[in-house]
């Protein structure tokens, strides 16, 4: 297989959120698409949180898009010149007011959908975890602190009885292996 070539580029849309771009792309059949559109983001870093009592912490938000409200790990984008660890542990404190003494584990890097989004996002394991502030949110954000006991919080998955996204899921599975396989 061939990778497209990219004929030409224009910007539809740029925004602090992300920008909007409309490429023009031949395939290596001869096809083109003049009208293939990416999303452009910054990397994203997100993290399981467990608390000294084995509960992960997560964030209730409301989500436009989805129009409901989503049970969350921390999440968030980098700023600055802030190391992906930096940008976890920051995001961390100012969502939920929670912190460690200990490092962030870093469990995997993945692309968040490579058929229209350019960014990856970073997912880290916290542990030991206590609250120690309370939160400081943006003022686009509201967001409710929730505590689940860790072991039982994938059968919440597994049976649709909480709702969620991928993230979330992705990161919980990828932590309690990685927890069964290494041990923290």
């Amino acid at each position: 297989m061939d990778k497209w070539k990219t004929l030409s580029t224009e910007y539809v849309h740029k925004s602090p959120f992300g920008n909007i771009r409309k490429d023009s792309c031949e395939l290596p059949n001869g096809l083109v698409i003049n009208d293939y559109y990416v999303n452009e983001y910054s990397d994203w870093v997100n993290c399981v949180v467990i608390t000294k009592d084995n509960e992960i912490v997560l964030v209730e938000q409301y989500r436009y898009a989805g129009q409901d409200f989503f049970l969350e790990v921390p999440a968030g984008k980098r700023e600055g010149d802030e190391t992906h660890e930096e940008g976890v542990i920051r995001e961390l404190r100012e969502e939920t007011g929670y912190t460690s003494l200990r490092k962030p584990m870093f469990l995997g890097e993945f692309m968040v959908n490579p058929a229209t989004q350019n960014n990856k996002i970073k997912t880290y394991l916290i542990v030991e975890a206590y609250k120690a502030f309370e939160q400081d949110l943006d003022d686009t954000e509201e967001m409710k602190v929730e505590l689940y006991d860790f072991n039982s919080f994938g059968d919440l998955i597994m049976n649709n009885k909480i709702n969620t996204q991928l993230f979330t899921v992705t990161a919980y599975f990828m932590a309690k292996n990685y927890i069964e396989t290494i041990g923290v």
